[in-house]
């Protein structure tokens, strides 16, 4: 008798307990009580769906995306843009107006003095430092070029001469020095013969001349080559642009010559030239 009077009074102690206070106590607490349902596998996947709603999904960026925000962002050149100062080892670095600062260039000469790329420019090597603080000897004949006041200057004929016209096709001139080596005078003072003035074709003394020439050249921003500045380089040029290139072609030789530097602005205005603006 006392073993079944005890199980009634644990059955009901708690619901009179839960009643006063309010709180009835959930189903599985209760001895030998059965939950209305078990869960399923259809009921877990409706929770899930629920979590997966609330919570914020990270969505992966494509790679063409993250590349543009990793890019630089870039100007079109105008003649206030200015270029950084310092040395320029190859064409990339002027397309990135990234140069080499004067700071980090191992000389004695001082970096402030107005000719201080021309001084340096005139060594066979060039030592700098690195972006790790590493030396690094650079040949000078390998330069491309240097900034100089914002104002670019390009290697050409061992020396470095200003580009004076900037765009997408580039015009500059340049002092070059050219050597004959085969060069001698048929007539030359002899002086086993007295007071004469003799003539041997075959036994003339050979000598190198330097000749001085100033002659007018083409950069192409797009691949960095040096043309000359010629009909034969502009029609190439200016077959990036189908249009214009028709329209040059239609024109006559001497009218070909007389319109090189129009079209090449008419190309540029066409296809501007961008340069990173940092």
């Amino acid at each position: 008798m006392r073993k079944p009077l005890f199980f009634i009074l644990l059955i009901w102690c708690p619901l009179v307990f839960a009643q006063e206070a309010e709180v009835y106590p959930e189903p599985d607490s209760i001895p030998g009580s059965i939950p209305d349902s078990i869960p399923g596998p259809e009921q877990d996947a409706g929770v899930n769906e629920l979590v997966n709603e609330t919570e914020p999904v990270p969505v992966p960026v494509p790679l063409a995306v993250q590349s543009q925000e990793q890019e630089r962002p870039m100007v079109p050149y105008s003649p206030e843009f200015e270029f950084n100062d310092g040395l320029f080892p190859t064409f990339e670095s002027v397309k990135d107006n990234n140069p080499i600062p004067p700071a980090r260039i191992v000389t004695d000469e001082d970096m402030f003095d107005r000719a201080f790329y021309d001084k340096i420019t005139q060594l066979k090597e060039i030592v700098i430092y690195d972006e790790n603080g590493v030396k690094q000897v650079l040949k000078t004949e390998n330069i491309w070029g240097y900034s100089r006041n914002g104002i670019l200057y390009i290697n050409v004929g061992s020396a470095f001469h200003r580009i004076s016209f900037m765009g997408s096709i580039s015009h500059f001139v340049a002092t070059v020095t050219t050597y004959n080596p085969n060069y001698y005078d048929p007539y030359y003072y002899n002086p086993y013969y007295s007071n004469s003035y003799y003539y041997n074709r075959y036994s003339m003394p050979q000598s190198n001349v330097a000749h001085s020439d100033l002659r007018q050249y083409l950069l192409d921003f797009d691949t960095g080559d040096v043309m000359e500045y010629d009909v034969e380089s502009v029609e190439v040029l200016l077959m990036k642009d189908p249009e214009l290139s028709d329209e040059y072609n239609a024109l006559r030789n001497r009218k070909q010559k007389q319109m090189k530097f129009v079209y090449i602005r008419l190309y540029n205005e066409k296809h501007p030239l961008y340069f990173p603006s940092d």
